[in-house]
């Protein structure tokens, strides 16, 4: 059992509030018919022991939450760092900004959001069983 609880009833939203996709994502869950507990990372401190967890649920390595494109990490590290996980927990714990995408905890499927329309998608199979 890992560090993030699931719930079947229950999203989770990790997400960086100054971040445009990242709002718009917000909105969308939050108006969800299921409990949210949105993590606005900008706000709260993610353990680099939950970054592990939510890469792992996700299916990739930690470098892969990061967004290698973006301006604060070119400027810090160049096109082709060569980090190790904990340089890379460490780089999400100073620069949150840098997360690729929202990551999205719905019931126990991890999910990284790309647009408003993905988290849609995820969500919409569960309201067509409903009776």
């Amino acid at each position: 059992m890992g560090v993030i609880s699931t719930n079947k009833n229950e999203i989770k939203l990790y997400f960086h509030s100054e971040n445009s996709i990242g709002k718009q994502i917000q909105a969308y869950v939050s108006a969800s018919e299921r409990k949210v507990l949105a993590i606005d990372i900008s706000k709260t401190k993610v353990t680099g022991t939950q970054w592990t967890e939510l890469a792992k649920g996700l299916g990739l390595p930690i470098s892969s939450l990061i967004n290698q494109e973006h301006p604060d990490f070119i400027k810090n590290y160049g096109d082709h760092p060569d980090l190790g996980d904990d340089d890379w927990l460490k780089l999400l714990d100073k620069k949150p900004e840098v997360l690729t995408t929202p990551i999205a905890i719905i019931g126990e499927r991890y999910v990284q959001l790309q647009s408003p329309s993905d988290f849609i998608k995820y969500i919409e199979p569960d309201s067509k069983n409903v009776k």
